[in-house]
């Protein structure tokens, strides 16, 4: 089935897409920037430059992570990260529902190409 994949491009250089928001959302469920990073067969430093260009794109933090120690350590999604996934979704459905009518036009037309012969 043909899908819809959406990059926001923020001025002036700043992006958006599935990927950092998959990270922010792996972030969440697992607590930890590096188990995001090991979920998304993403080094720690990949993961964390990402989070780190997610906060200098809005000027604030999208991550609080805590150092590890005899209690570990960890990493929770601020109110901005949290909010950057909801907004980031309402989008998505938005435009996938908008598009749908033409993805499946599409998907069709996909369908009916010739087959090769035997």
């Amino acid at each position: 089935m043909a899908s819809l994949s959406i990059r926001i491009d923020l001025d002036p250089e700043g992006r958006i897409g599935p990927g950092k928001i998959e990270l922010l959302e792996a972030i969440a469920r697992t607590g930890s920037i590096s188990a995001a990073g090991r979920a998304m067969d993403m080094s720690y430093r990949r993961a964390w430059d990402l989070v780190d260009e997610l906060g200098h794109i809005f000027g604030q933090p999208v991550v609080a992570s805590r150092a590890g120690g005899h209690k570990g350590g960890g990493a929770t999604l601020t109110p901005l990260g949290e909010e950057l996934i909801a907004r980031y979704r309402m989008i998505q459905h938005s435009a996938a529902n908008a598009a749908r009518p033409h993805l499946e036009a599409l998907q069709k037309i996909a369908a009916r190409k010739p087959q090769p012969v035997e």
